[in-house]
């Protein structure tokens, strides 16, 4: 079964840094597309950066420019640098991912806590 796991989140004061990883776990033939995903409480889950397996990247517009998406096809992990944090960054964050077995899959990491606090 494959699984994702996320690690790095963690209290952070405002303009401080963070980095998160993603590693997939189990047998799988090719991962397409990971990304990065965000929940703050009382809000909708919403994008925050995707990467696809040739390194083309895709972000949202409140993270652009201090946000940085990369991966390592080899060990299947994806990872989300986080700079100048802000408080308004304060969500839990989900690693995704699509990959390919015997047909096509969509799966979620358990999601991590980003608190950016003084």
């Amino acid at each position: 079964q494959v699984q994702l796991v996320e690690s790095g989140g963690g209290l952070v004061q405002p303009g401080g840094s963070l980095r998160l990883s993603c590693a997939a776990s189990g047998t799988i033939f090719r991962i397409n597309v990971m990304g990065w995903y965000r929940q703050a409480p009382g809000k909708q889950r919403e994008l925050v950066a995707t990467i696809t397996n040739g390194g083309s990247t895709n972000y949202a517009d409140p993270v652009k420019g201090r946000f940085t998406i990369s991966r390592e096809n080899a060990k299947n992990t994806v990872y989300l640098q986080m700079n100048s944090l802000k408080p308004e960054d304060t969500a839990v964050y989900y690693c995704n991912a699509d990959y390919v077995n015997d047909r096509y899959y969509h799966i979620w990491g358990q999601g991590t806590q980003v608190t950016v606090s003084s």
